[in-house]
């Protein structure tokens, strides 16, 4: 019963501890709790100042670089209201320039163009005076062939004649006759009566080519196209005469042909012929003549 009794009553006492004790371990743990949250918020509070203090650093810094941006703009300010007036003279006195430079630009425009044209006129003249030049220098070396052409034909009749009076009484008429007719002929080109002169003269080559006149006949056949400044006949006649063996004609020929190529205008042809006759016909009457013809030419 007492020992009941005992058991009872320390019962009651751990029934009646046990709240106590409870209640303390949750009040402890409240504590603990508070006591972290301090710390914690503590942490925070520490992390927030030192965040704070990051910007406000950050931020002085960015206001001594906004005041130094400021001091650099304000000077830049200052520096374009000194250089404004300048730089506003500067282009006025460019534009001014640029007007003067157009207006002298133009001036040298029509100046150049007024030479131009004058240079043009003054190649027209030139060309024109070039050409009648050339033209008078044509003339002029026809009239010069015409009257060599006429003293050799002369001479050549007088020779003519001359063998006439010495020739044997028993001549045979053939040649006689040609000669006669040559000298028929030969007086018709004198007299500028060249159509009938080109019959003769080539009637005879086909009559008798063997002649010793075959050749002259030859000859005097294209002087007389040349003479009636048909440069092209002339030039295939005068071709010819080279085609009788021991011909004295063909330095004539030779010269001839030259002064036809000339006298086309063919100038690069009438060198070559000129000077095919100073190669092959070095002993030429007509070497000298030759020589100054291609001088003549090559200052042309």
């Amino acid at each position: 019963m007492k020992t009941l009794l005992v058991r009872k009553g320390k019962s009651k006492f751990v029934m009646g501890i046990k709240p106590f004790f409870t209640k303390k371990v949750y009040l402890m743990e409240r504590f603990l709790s508070l006591l972290l949250s301090i710390v914690l918020g503590c942490g925070a509070m520490a992390s927030t100042l030192m965040a704070q203090t990051n910007v406000e650093r950050e931020l002085r810094r960015l206001n001594a670089k906004i005041e130094r941006e400021k001091v650099r703009t304000d000077s830049l300010e200052t520096q374009i209201r000194i250089l404004l007036p300048e730089l506003k003279n500067a282009l006025e006195a460019t534009v001014y320039a640029k007007k003067q430079t157009d207006s002298i630009a133009i001036l040298l425009v029509n100046r150049i163009n007024t030479l131009h044209n004058k240079i043009r006129i003054l190649e027209d003249k030139a060309e024109y005076s070039d050409s009648t030049n050339f033209e008078i220098l044509s003339q002029l070396i026809m009239i010069e062939n015409k009257i060599i052409t006429l003293t050799n034909s002369f001479t050549e009749m007088y020779n003519l004649k001359k063998e006439d009076l010495y020739s044997v009484k028993n001549a045979k008429l053939s040649a006689i006759e040609y000669k006669k007719l040559y000298l028929e002929y030969l007086g018709y080109y004198q007299n500028s009566d060249y159509n009938k002169a080109i019959k003769g003269f080539a009637d005879l080559v086909l009559t008798n080519p063997t002649h010793d006149l075959a050749d002259n006949s030859q000859y005097w056949l294209a002087e007389c196209y040349y003479a009636s400044k048909n440069f092209k006949r002339s030039i295939i006649e005068f071709e010819k005469v080279f085609s009788f063996p021991a011909t004295d004609k063909d330095d004539d020929a030779q010269l001839k042909l030259g002064l036809a190529y000339q006298s086309m205008g063919n100038i690069e042809q009438a060198r070559a012929e000129y000077t095919r006759l100073l190669d092959y016909f070095p002993n030429s009457e007509y070497y000298q003549r030759a020589k100054e013809a291609l001088k003549k030419l090559s200052v042309q």
